[in-house]
């Protein structure tokens, strides 16, 4: 048997899969799929496919953060693709670019927004040196479902305490990863990810019972304690986050590995029960209905077996592609049908806020973003999950954001810059 307890790399959001495969964590909001919005297309019927959009179905190219942010994702991408070998592709749909061939289409376009074009300039360029795409399905370009994620920031300590009482695990020693093959247990979730029991390969422990365990019999050492068991609740599902510790000192965690089981929407469970309906729930109705209702809390939480272990990072919460994601840059696509790092350019809605924190309205924006993250929920060509960062605005936006829009992906045409086309 090949069980090995070694340490993964970076992994990803919402499927929990090693690295090499996509950085975790959650959600969507959690509780939403594509349907909910009329987004889907009948089962017996070809999906969209990713095409070159004609002239006139391209969009007016602007961008509402006047280019902000964008160096440095884009710099991101620069770094990752510098590190894949040469025989790298990139696929396109039906078309395929090199390695190097990314690399030029980032600096052109880099190069270009330094100079802070205006509306007509950067659609005249990105019409006469990009080739665009979008998935098409009926000879139009079809819908987008977005929603979003954030950092949230917790309150702990290093100490356990009478207030900073819920543990923030670390990676157990028991934990082990394995070969399918190998496990001798016929249970539901066993997904390559478990412990030896000293015979063979069983499921790890589920949420329940690792919330059972004193932390003493647990071989996990736990990084910090918090005061909130919600609120951790909501990290787990995020995959990252920051702790604002008693010391003054903030520290960054991220997702290391999940327990193997199959991840539950605790959103759809109170759907399901009528606890809320469809219309209002929102990562902000769960939570305040969890906090209104302390004796289902932990009923709810163990309805998702999923638990997430964390380990901490001195920068940010990077994507499936060990770069370090910019908040409102960087977007969550389906990996198995979208190039990695692909340069995107959005057209949805966003929250404005009043005065007090509410939303007021939602306000039509479109901006570039770049493929740099995936899930397990972000599936099909239908879905895309916007990386808000952190704060209150974040936070806001990642809850309630369930919109339509349009998705295009952009990439240099060949014969730009001296390459030799085929």
């Amino acid at each position: 048997m090949n069980f090995g307890n070694y340490r993964l790399k970076n992994s990803c959001r919402y499927c929990r899969r090693p690295f090499s495969l996509f950085l975790f964590a959650l959600i969507l909001p959690f509780f939403w799929v594509a349907a909910d919005s009329g987004i889907t297309w009948a089962k017996n019927r070809p999906s969209p496919v990713l095409e070159p959009v004609e002239a006139a179905q391209r969009p007016v190219f602007g961008d509402d953060l006047d280019f902000a942010g964008l160096e440095k994702a884009i710099q991101g991408n620069l770094a990752y693709y510098r590190k894949l070998p040469p025989a790298r592709e990139f696929f396109f749909g039906r078309d395929t670019y090199t390695v190097d061939h990314m690399i030029r289409s980032m600096q052109r376009f880099l190069t270009f927004i330094n100079s802070r074009p205006s509306q007509k300039e950067l659609t005249l360029f990105i019409d006469q040196n990009y080739r665009v795409y979008a998935y098409i399905k009926d000879k139009a370009v079809h819908d987008v479902l977005f929603t979003g994620y954030y950092e949230p920031l917790l309150y702990g300590s290093l100490k356990q305490t009478e207030m900073f009482r819920y543990p923030v695990y670390s990676r157990p020693d028991d934990l082990v990863t394995f070969d399918k093959d190998d496990v001798s247990t016929k249970k539901a979730g066993i997904s390559g990810i478990g412990r030896y029991d000293g015979a063979a390969a069983v499921p790890y422990y589920t949420r329940q019972e690792i919330s059972e365990m004193a932390p003493s019999s647990m071989n996990a050492v736990p990084i910090a304690w918090v005061d909130d068991p919600v609120a951790l609740f909501f990290l787990q599902i995020q995959g990252s986050g920051k702790i604002s510790l008693d010391t003054g000192r903030i520290i960054n965690v991220h997702y290391h590995l999940s327990n193997g089981h199959p991840y539950k929407s605790i959103g759809k469970y109170l759907i399901d029960k009528k606890k809320l309906s469809k219309e209002t729930v929102s990562m902000q109705s769960i939570r305040k209905y969890l906090n209104d209702h302390p004796d289902e809390m932990e009923d709810i939480f163990n309805y998702n077996p999923r638990y997430i272990f964390f380990e901490t990072m001195e920068n940010g919460p990077k994507g499936c592609f060990n770069i370090e994601l910019t908040p409102g840059r960087s977007l969550a696509l389906d990996r198995q049908i979208a190039p990695a790092g692909a340069l995107v350019f959005v057209q949805s809605q966003k929250p404005a806020v009043d005065g007090a924190g509410s939303i007021s309205q939602w306000v039509p924006f479109s901006r570039f973003f770049l493929n740099q993250d995936t899930g397990s929920a972000i599936k099909g060509p239908g879905r895309a999950d916007i990386f808000w960062g952190n704060g209150s605005y974040a936070e806001l936006a990642a809850g309630h954001m369930k919109h339509p829009g349009q998705l295009y992906l952009l990439v240099l045409k060949p014969g730009i810059d001296g390459e030799k086309t085929e």
